[in-house]
């Protein structure tokens, strides 16, 4: 196999970036973005979207291998979001299914545990029970975590949290003003999708979109952020460890 000059560029390039990362910290909790699925089928010629949807789940399984490579234990990954439910019936179903199709392989393989974060009721039943059993067939496991973030939207957790936090006072018996005065960032925290999980350090979006769009909104009030314009399927490692090179050169103040 032949490789060009540029090729030959960028595999030193990826090799001199990775020395460097080596000899930082990585970052413990990564959340990623997968943006542009479907202007890269636009873009490739291709008629429908779920061609770019199914390059997408294969580009996962690139990106969970640089994550355990670097040792995070930690990676948050945004596949649908409540918003994306509202679109046409039939990408959306086309969607769902490569999701559960990922979901199920990734669940397959004795790396990753698996825990779903959003509005499962949002969801068809048949997703719903995807999930289900990729979490509890991996519970079990000591490895590293991978949420997969499906029907998933900042400002629907923020409520759905505060909902359950409010009827677990009142579980408790507490009146309005009690419930109001023990309310606090510490107690809501509890009742989020990621309860018990570190916020994410890095928060990663592909496809050139410089925002967040509800995205874990609650906790990425300190995350630091790396925006790259290629579309998910056409992510590269050296985007990856450009991402994390970034990460470990900013100095992270946590509101202080």
């Amino acid at each position: 196999m032949s490789f060009k000059p540029r090729d030959l560029v960028y595999r030193a390039y990826e090799r001199r970036l990775e020395r460097v990362i080596r000899g930082g910290p990585a970052p413990a909790h990564v959340g990623v973005i997968l943006d542009g699925n479907r202007r890269w089928a636009r873009a490739m010629g291709y008629e429908s979207a779920a061609e770019g949807h199914r390059r997408g789940a294969a580009k996962i399984d690139e990106l969970l291998g640089w994550c355990g490579d670097l040792g995070i234990p930690v990676v948050t990954l945004w596949l649908l979001s409540t918003e994306n439910l509202a679109r046409d019936p039939d990408e959306v179903g086309a969607l769902l299914e490569v999701i559960e199709s990922k979901v199920r392989d990734l669940a397959s393989e004795p790396v990753w545990r698996i825990r779903s974060l959003g509005a499962l009721d949002l969801l068809p039943e048949r997703t719903r029970g995807v999930l289900r059993e990729a979490e509890e067939g991996t519970g079990g496991r000591a490895g590293p975590l991978l949420n997969v973030a499906v029907g998933y939207g900042g400002r629907r957790e923020i409520v759905d949290a505060i909902r359950r936090m409010l009827e677990s006072f009142a579980a408790e018996g507490l009146d309005l003003s009690a419930a109001a005065k023990r309310a606090s960032s510490s107690e809501i925290s509890r009742f989020l999708y990621t309860a018990g999980l570190p916020d994410p350090d890095l928060i990663i979006r592909t496809s050139g979109e410089v925002r967040l769009s509800g995205f874990l909104l609650w906790q990425s009030a300190h995350s630091e952020f790396f925006f790259c314009d290629p579309y998910w399927p056409d992510f590269r490692r050296i985007d990856f460890l450009r991402a994390v090179r970034a990460f470990q050169q900013r100095r992270r103040r946590f509101g202080r």
